[in-house]
C-alpha cells in the first residue's frame, strides 16, 4: 500500500468513526448501521438463469423464485438447502403468500 491510499484509508476511517462517535453522543445509531441493504432475488438458484416471477415454491414462509417448472421439481427435493444458499449470497427472500390449501 502506498503513502496516498494509506492516508486515504486513515481519512475515511477518521471521518467514519467521527461521524459515529457524534451520532453516539446524540444517542442515535449511526446511519450506516440503521439500514440493512435489501438484496432482491433475480436468478434462479438451480440454473442460474432469469426467474420467472410466476414460478416459485414457498418454505418456511419464504419464496423461492425460480426459472421453469423442472426447478420447482429440483428445490422440492431439499429447499432448505436452497433458502440457505440464497441467503448466502445476501439475498433477502420475499415473504410466502398465503396457502391455498383449504
Amino acid at each position: 500500500m502506498n503513502i496516498r491510499n494509506w492516508v486515504l484509508a486513515c481519512a475515511a476511517t477518521a471521518q467514519l468513526t467521527t461521524a459515529a462517535f457524534a451520532a453516539d453522543q446524540a444517542g442515535q445509531t449511526p446511519a450506516a448501521t440503521k439500514a440493512v441493504a435489501v438484496k432482491a432475488q433475480t436468478t434462479c438458484p438451480v440454473m442460474g438463469g432469469q426467474v420467472d416471477k410466476t414460478k416459485f415454491i414457498d418454505y418456511a414462509g419464504k419464496r423461492i423464485y425460480v426459472c421453469c417448472e423442472s426447478c420447482i421439481a429440483t428445490i422440492k427435493k431439499d429447499p432448505a438447502k436452497y433458502v440457505k444458499k440464497l441467503e448466502a449470497e445476501g439475498i433477502t427472500l420475499d415473504k410466502a403468500g398465503p396457502s391455498k390449501a383449504k
